[in-house]
């Protein structure tokens, strides 16, 4: 095997392995806060979100469902800059007036959603096994 095809494929494997991740950390935080929305909404408003009540449903569905898509490797790049607002959001509103040691999970998070965003999903996901659509003439 050739060292691009190795540096391919485990380039292909890491970027599973974030996916695996995130996108577990996103599914489980979208589930918890779709079961617990008015606990959610409350916090929201507390923190000084606007339209706390409207947001706190938007960023559960936004963590469920793209959570999902980027589990799955699917269009990653719309759901990983969609969970990358989230992240800007959670640490300006949430995690920066908190200290330090409340916003490096979300730092990180950000850090890999936006690296999903950039290297896209990597030769083991969905959109890789989806049959492509044919060239126009």
């Amino acid at each position: 095997m050739s060292e691009i095809n190795v540096r391919s494929r485990n380039g292909d494997i890491a970027l599973l392995l974030l996916r695996i991740v995130t996108g577990a950390i996103f599914i489980i935080a979208g589930w918890g806060k779709l079961t617990g929305i008015e606990g959610v909404q409350g916090f929201f408003g507390e923190a000084g979100i606007p339209a706390a009540s409207l947001m706190a449903w938007v960023v559960a569905l936004v963590e469920f469902v793209c959570g999902i898509m980027v589990l799955i490797g699917y269009r990653i790049r719309i759901p990983a800059l969609l969970l990358a607002l989230v992240m800007v959001g959670a640490l300006i509103f949430v995690k920066i007036p908190a200290g330090w040691s409340a916003l490096r999970i979300d730092l990180a998070l950000l850090a890999i959603t936006l690296s999903l965003f950039l290297m896209g999903s990597g030769g083991l996901a969905v959109d890789n096994r989806a049959p492509k659509e044919p060239a126009a003439a």
